[in-house]
């Protein structure tokens, strides 16, 4: 997936100041679990990515996940800026600093999330509502 990515996106060079778009969503119930990202280039090229979980994980992990998928594949694509946009203001709020992570497994994802988000120059983290987030 990251050659093909590096070979349609040509020259891995940005412009000053340009951020990439990273959409991630996920949900996790009775019946099924997955994440999805979306990543779109400046120049509006697109790239989709679904994830499905066979293993039982909560909400927020899942939100989590995304995000630490659309992360790797960003990277992986040679992306520099990044503005990431999730529904889920509790993963949103704990990446900001307005809520803190008092559960253990969502303080290891918001810290593998910081690791990751040193590779980049900057990257900016929204909460949007759910109906913006399609």
């Amino acid at each position: 997936m990251a050659d093909f990515l590096v070979e349609v996106t040509g020259d891995s060079h940005e412009t000053p100041g340009i951020r990439w778009k990273l959409h991630v969503d996920g949900a996790s119930n009775q019946m099924s679990r997955g994440a999805w990202i979306i990543l779109e280039s400046p120049t509006g090229v697109v790239y989709e990515q679904s994830i499905k979980f066979e293993f039982s994980v909560s909400n927020n992990q899942v939100k989590y996940e995304a995000l630490i998928g659309g992360l790797l594949l960003s990277k992986e694509v040679g992306v520099t800026r990044v503005e990431v946009n999730s529904d889920s203001q509790v993963v949103t709020s704990q990446i900001n600093g307005t809520y803190q992570a008092k559960d253990p497994l969502l303080q290891k994802y918001l810290e593998k999330v910081r690791g990751l988000s040193k590779d980049f120059e900057e990257v900016v983290v929204q909460h949007v509502p759910r109906e913006r987030n399609t």
